[in-house]
């Protein structure tokens, strides 16, 4: 496969899952503004814009953080790399430039998520926001089917999946960051009954409240949820089974060109690090700090990823 193809593969998944990202952090701004303390109600946009990673571009075009130019920002600004239009806009055009590589029902979802996302961002009225994120949701959802669904299972297809699995488990992880680096106000709320609502709106925000509970039953606490959206190979978003999902894809393309990379020994090494850690090991190093560093560390393996297979032809 020439490196253009694998490249433009590569980011057709990774935008497409960037984009719903986009839009459930989106709705987890929603949920925070609602949520109740000691003061009122609180606005923490600004944390979540920290917590996302879009703070610095926020910043230097609006200023000051307002709930309406922070939707806007991650859902319709051009000029924000990360948000939704962004994404998609990016995604149908890698998948313009390698449409032969794309089977009819791929380049289609993705092409309607394109001109339907053109007519919403034409529209002069206000946008209502859980309509929004449903609608990212709804079609990103089309797109990953369709191409689970009719693309053959070729280099094609593990590259893609590698670019969704690396996605997603960044997306996770940096949602479950936004947990204690925007809505635990103090530290002596762990374990309240605050503390565990709060786990819960972020459960559903990531559509994983029902599976959370198939999975343990019983009471929320953060402990459970941890371990379910961190360690839980059950769980289709954990930082575990994305791994798995990236070794997987990793190794049937190392078996199909009959050569092994870095990529495989750092992938391998991470997926190791997960299956021998517990819940309690990673409070005691501190979610924050245990997240931040899985961010990074899946950063480092995109990067060997893209000069093992997207910098060069793959066979």
């Amino acid at each position: 496969m020439l490196s253009r193809t694998a490249d433009n593969l590569y980011w057709i998944a990774r935008n497409m899952e960037r984009a719903e990202t986009a839009a459930r952090l989106l709705e987890v701004g929603a949920r925070i503004s609602l949520l109740p303390t000691a003061q009122g109600y609180r606005n923490d946009w600004d944390s979540l814009l920290r917590a996302s990673g879009n703070a610095n571009g926020y910043a230097a075009k609006y200023g000051a953080p307002m709930q309406s130019q922070i939707e806007s920002y991650l859902f319709f600004d051009r000029d924000n790399p990360n948000s939704v239009a962004s994404c998609i806009t990016n995604a149908r055009e890698n998948a313009r430039i390698i449409r032969t590589a794309l089977t009819t029902q791929v380049w289609d979802a993705l092409n309607t998520a394109f001109q339907e996302l053109r007519q919403l961002s034409a529209q002069t009225t206000p946008h209502e926001l859980s309509r929004l994120t449903d609608w990212v949701t709804r079609h990103t959802a089309m797109v990953r089917g369709a191409i689970d669904a009719t693309q053959l299972r070729n280099d094609g297809y593990n590259v893609l999946n590698i670019g969704y699995y690396l996605e997603r488990g960044d997306s996770t992880a940096r949602l479950m960051d936004v947990k204690y680096y925007v809505l635990l106000p103090r530290a002596d709320y762990v374990g309240s009954g605050l503390d565990n609502d709060q786990w819960s709106m972020l459960l559903r925000a990531m559509s994983a409240n029902r599976a959370f509970h198939w999975a343990y039953g019983g009471e929320i606490t953060s402990g459970k949820i941890a371990h379910f959206l961190i360690l839980n190979p059950q769980c289709p978003r954990s930082l575990i089974t994305c791994m798995a999902g990236v070794n997987n894809h990793l190794t049937r393309l190392a078996k199909l060109y009959g050569r092994e990379t870095e990529a495989q020994s750092v992938a391998a090494r991470l997926l190791h690090d997960l299956e021998n850690q517990s819940t309690e090991q990673i409070f005691e190093e501190g979610l924050h700090e245990f997240l931040t560093r899985f961010i990074g560390e899946a950063a480092g393996l995109g990067a060997i990823i893209h000069n093992s297979y997207l910098s060069g032809d793959m066979q």
